[in-house]
C-alpha cells in the first residue's frame, strides 16, 4: 500500500488559522461507512447521532506550553555561566525547542524537536527565559531534528514552563500563538497535563453539550493519551507498511477499563472522540488479548486499512493532512475510497480543515 494512495488536494485558504468564537459552531460531516452516504450537519447535531446505549470515550489530556524559545552556546563554552557578561559573546542565535515526551524525571530528560536542527550538536548548552530560568544540555542527537536534552534541576520545572513557554500550535497555523490560544487550544474537559498538541476532535465540545449528552443517559468515560511525536510525525516512507510511530504515553483507569469492557461484552457501540482515543483503546485491547487493560503504557500502534478494530465502532474526528498516519487511521475505519470521497466533498463545500477546523463523524 502506497502512502500516495492517501493524498488529496486542499486549497491553502481552507486551513483554519483561527478558532471560531463559538466552540460548537463548527460544521460536521456525517459519513455512513456502510452505505457511503454523506450528510452536512452542524456539531450541535452530534448528540442526535449517538445511540442510547453508546459508550462515548474522551481523551482528557491537557496541552502544556511545550514550545520554548531560547539561545544556545557552543559545546566549548559549556562551563561558562551565561550570567557572566563575557559569556554572552558565546551565545548564538535563537533556537526553538518543542518538548514532545519526558522519558526521565530524575534527571529531567526529554525527547524534543529542535530548530535549527542541523547545527545543534551533542554538548550544546541551551538557555531559556529572559533570566535563563531553564538551562539544558543536548545529550543525544537523533534523526529529523530530534534531540534528547537534559535540564538542570529547578524547584518547579512545570511552573517555569507555564510561565515562559508558548502554546505549540501546529506549523500549518501561520501565526504566532496568542494569549487566547491557551484556553481555546484546549478541550473543556482537559485535566491531565502532558500533550504537545490538542486532541482536536474534542475542541468542539462545550460544557453544556457534555452535560446534555449525559442528561440523555448516554454513558461517557475518559482515558488519557499524551499527544507527542507519534500523532503528528510525517510519513517519510513510500510504503505504508514501512512506517513506524513514536510511542506515546497513555493511562486507563480501572473504572474506564471496566466501562469499556462491559460495553464490549454487551455488544454496545463504543464511540471514540478523536484518533488519539482510538489508538489508546485499540492498543490496550491488543495487549489485553481483546479486553482493555487498565494501567499506564505506551502506544506505538499504527492503524491503517486492514486493521481489525477490536473496540471502536464509530469516530468523531477533525480533518487531517494528506498522506498522514491520522488520515490512514480514519480510512481504516471508514474505508479509503469513501473517506477520500468525503474529504473531496468537504473541500468542495469549503469546510474548514485541521486543528481549528470543522469535524466529521464516521459510523
Amino acid at each position: 500500500m502506497l502512502v500516495t494512495d492517501f493524498n488529496y488536494h486542499l486549497p491553502p485558504e481552507l486551513i483554519a488559522q483561527e478558532p471560531l468564537s463559538d466552540r460548537a459552531g463548527s460544521r460536521l460531516l456525517h459519513l455512513d461507512r456502510a452505505t457511503g452516504k454523506i450528510c452536512d450537519r452542524g456539531f450541535r447535531d452530534f448528540a442526535d447521532l449517538l445511540r442510547p446505549d453508546d459508550l462515548l470515550v474522551f481523551n482528557n489530556t491537557r496541552v502544556f506550553p511545550a514550545r520554548l524559545y531560547g539561545r544556545r552556546s557552543g559545546a566549548k563554552s559549556r562551563l561558562i555561566s551565561p550570567q557572566n557578561p563575557a559569556a554572552r559573546d558565546f551565545l548564538k542565535g535563537r533556537i526553538e525547542v518543542l518538548l514532545t515526551r519526558q522519558f526521565s524525571e530524575a534527571p529531567n530528560e526529554w525527547e524534543c524537536l529542535v530548530r535549527p536542527g542541523r547545527k545543534m550538536g551533542v554538548g550544546e548548552q541551551l538557555f531559556f527565559g529572559e533570566r535563563n530560568e531553564l538551562q539544558a544540555e543536548v545529550v543525544a542527537r537523533c534523526g529529523f531534528g530530534e534531540r534528547h536534552i537534559r535540564f538542570k534541576p529547578v524547584a518547579d520545572f512545570f511552573s517555569i514552563v507555564e510561565a515562559i513557554g508558548h502554546v505549540p500550535l501546529p506549523p500549518y497555523i501561520d501565526r504566532e500563538d496568542q494569549a487566547a490560544d491557551r484556553e481555546r487550544y484546549q478541550t473543556v474537559y482537559a485535566r491531565e497535563r502532558g500533550s504537545v498538541a490538542a486532541p482536536t476532535a474534542g475542541l468542539h465540545f462545550t460544557s453544556e453539550i457534555v452535560q446534555d449528552i449525559r442528561a440523555r443517559r448516554i454513558e461517557t468515560t475518559e482515558i488519557t493519551l499524551h499527544v507527542g511525536l507519534g500523532t503528528f510525525q510525517p510519513v517519510r516512507v513510500e510504503r505504508v507498511e514501512d512506517h513506524h510511530l513514536h510511542p506515546e504515553a497513555y493511562s486507563i483507569s480501572t473504572a474506564a477499563a471496566q466501562n469499556v469492557n462491559a460495553a464490549l461484552e454487551a455488544g454496545r457501540r463504543i464511540v471514540a472522540v478523536g484518533t488519539t482515543t482510538v489508538r489508546t483503546l485499540e492498543h490496550a485491547a491488543q495487549v489485553g488479548n481483546g479486553k482493555v487493560e487498565a494501567g499506564r503504557k505506551e502506544a506505538d500502534i499504527f492503524i491503517y486499512p486492514g486493521h481489525k478494530f477490536g473496540v471502536v465502532g464509530a469516530l468523531l474526528t477533525n480533518f487531517h493532512l494528506p498522506q498522514s498516519s491520522l488520515l490512514m487511521l480514519v480510512c481504516a475505519l471508514g474505508g479509503r475510497e469513501r473517506v477520500l470521497k468525503a474529504y473531496q466533498h468537504a473541500v468542495e463545500q469549503k469546510y474548514r480543515f485541521y486543528s481549528y477546523g470543522d469535524c466529521m463523524v464516521v459510523e
